[in-house]
């Protein structure tokens, strides 16, 4: 297969939609060889923050000498960003070379009577057979949805990372907040360390599965914690401490910015201190030259576009939402703020309007690129009683322009809502900024 023919076989995988299970993982990379056993993995899970938190781990890792892997979803343009070896995205040559010994192996599971595996079991199957490869050291690995069932649940790491838990896609993983909790401690395996910043009952949860498995738990708030100092809107200066590890007020510059970010380096630094464990070329000094560097796209992203300051940012839930208007209130206090927004309608849309949305923001609406996109018009009806003024663009360069136009590089223009909507979006600025 070319790329493209690769992306056509991926897309028609669609049709088995969301399965959670391992039977057809398992299946898969055994035809594979386990791929996923010839190398160090960190697994990382969560409501929010998961991205931000694996960026920042395997960013530390390569910085300090080692060959890493990192596999995330979803993608913002390209499929080609979720699968990346020393910070860069598979090339569609080799995609599509991996995607062609991957069929072979479905076909064989088929003729076996077995399930067709999914999308994202088949994406998963596909990371795990590059970095084995290309014979990474280490990979950091992103959960797709919830965790015991999850397919990248095959791995036996040496942390699993549980950032926190909210009550998100509740229809797949058991409705209450206990069952969602339980679906992300599915990712603790025995004997190996867990890091969380998980409050409440879903800590309760956690601390349960991990006392059950023996496995060692480390609790933001508890034995460590992140202080912020400040922050000049382009990085932030941030404490560590950890009276358990004998850390008192360490110093670090972070470069993503939001005041969730705090809790995430925390969560990140905490990680990484327990790989120094087993792995000395992880040091302070590179942990801090990485967290001054790395990056994670449209997370509270700041993409200036010559006089015009504009955030991106993905929150699409409830949660993400609050992140955002915090750190909106945090470092951007004073501005006006144009909002860009476009949400999936099986979202709490307006939970997510009432907590970010303050009467005398402006407001353009547009639609995600997705089958599950609220329409503009039940967007603008849902915005126009909480703002000043709103428009609404079906086509999302329509409304890219129209923001910057209100915008007019004297407010803030804010783009959020869907990574289906910010993903495109944001790519329309990288092209226009040349």
């Amino acid at each position: 297969m070319n790329y493209q023919e690769a992306i056509s076989y991926l897309e028609g995988l669609k049709i088995f939609g969301i399965r959670l299970g391992l039977t057809r993982i398992e299946r898969l990379l055994e035809l594979l060889g386990r791929p996923q056993d010839r190398y160090r993995t960190v697994h990382v899970t969560g409501t929010n923050g998961k991205g931000s938190v694996s960026a920042m781990v395997e960013g530390a890792l390569r910085r300090s000498g080692i060959h890493t892997g990192f596999y995330s979803s979803p993608h913002l343009v390209s499929y080609t960003e979720r699968i990346r070896v020393d910070g860069q995205n598979i090339s569609e040559q080799d995609f599509a070379a991996g995607m062609t010994v991957i069929r072979e192996k479905i076909d064989l599971m088929l003729a076996e009577g077995a399930e067709c595996p999914t999308q994202f079991e088949v994406l998963t199957a596909l990371g795990f057979y590059y970095f084995a490869k290309c014979q990474v050291e280490y990979a950091v690995i992103e959960v797709g949805l919830g965790g015991t069932l999850d397919s990248t649940n095959v791995i036996t790491p040496e942390v699993s990372v549980i950032t926190n838990v909210t009550m998100e896609h509740a229809d797949k993983l058991g409705g209450t907040l206990q069952s969602i909790a339980e679906n992300k401690a599915g990712i603790i395996k025995d004997g190996v360390p867990v890091v969380t910043a998980a409050k409440g009952e879903p800590l309760s949860v956690i601390r349960a599965v991990a006392e059950e498995k023996s496995a060692d738990i480390f609790v933001a708030g508890e034995d460590f914690s992140s202080k912020f100092i400040s922050c000049d809107g382009c990085v932030q200066q941030l404490e560590f401490s950890s009276e358990l590890l004998g850390i008192d007020h360490q110093p670090y510059e972070l470069h993503l910015l939001g005041v969730h970010q705090v809790e995430n380096s925390a969560v990140a630094l905490m990680t990484l201190r327990l790989l120094h464990n087993i792995d000395a070329r992880l040091t302070m000094e590179t942990v801090t030259e990485a967290l001054r560097l790395v990056s994670w796209p449209a997370r509270f992203e700041r993409l200036d576009f010559g006089a015009q300051t504009v955030i991106v940012d993905g929150a699409h839930n409830p949660a993400g939402m609050r992140a955002l208007r915090s750190s909106l209130d945090a470092i951007f206090p004073a501005e006006e703020r144009v909002l860009l927004l476009g949400i999936l309608k099986d979202k709490d849309i307006d939970a997510m309007l009432h907590i970010l949305l303050r009467p005398n923001d402006t407001v353009v609406v547009t639609v995600p690129q997705s089958e599950r996109a609220d329409s503009a018009a039940d967007l603008l009806r849902r915005v126009a009683p909480a703002v000043q003024h709103v428009e609404a663009f079906e086509a999302n360069k329509e409304a890219l322009d129209r923001a910057l136009e209100l915008a007019n590089g004297e407010k803030l223009l804010v783009i959020a809502g869907s990574l289906y909507l910010v993903g495109g979006v944001r790519e329309m600025l990288l092209q226009r900024k040349g």
